[in-house]
């Protein structure tokens, strides 16, 4: 069985959900498979003022190792992001980026709804 490990971190120290892709969808958010499908599913909250739709960037992530582990970005997805507070080269929308290795990601402090 395949397991695939996502490290995060959200100001408090870094945390590792593994899980078996297989078994997404994990939750009824985002795209099957995606970070915040499968960290909803694990019970680790990610804003997504939306449900997961593509349609905020309440759920934006950052990468910081894996990026290759990820779904491609989508135009969709790329119009939406330039709305992101803290914007980086690095930034995915959670609801969209479905997982298919390893990665560390930080989830921002602050998000369009929160700043």
């Amino acid at each position: 069985m395949l397991r695939i490990r996502i490290c995060y971190e959200s100001g408090d120290p870094e945390r590792t959900i593994e899980f078996d892709p297989a078994a997404a969808p994990f939750s009824h958010d985002g795209e099957p498979g995606s970070i915040l499908d499968v960290l909803l599913g694990h019970g680790i909250h990610l804003e997504h003022a939306c449900g997961g739709k593509c349609a905020c960037t309440t759920c934006h992530v950052i990468l910081k190792d894996g990026e290759e582990h990820l779904s491609e970005q989508q135009e969709e997805e790329a119009d939406e992001l330039d709305n992101a507070p803290g914007l980086t080269m690095h930034s995915r929308l959670g609801c969209q980026a479905v997982v298919t290795g390893d990665l560390t990601i930080v989830i921002p402090k602050y998000t369009i709804n929160q700043a």
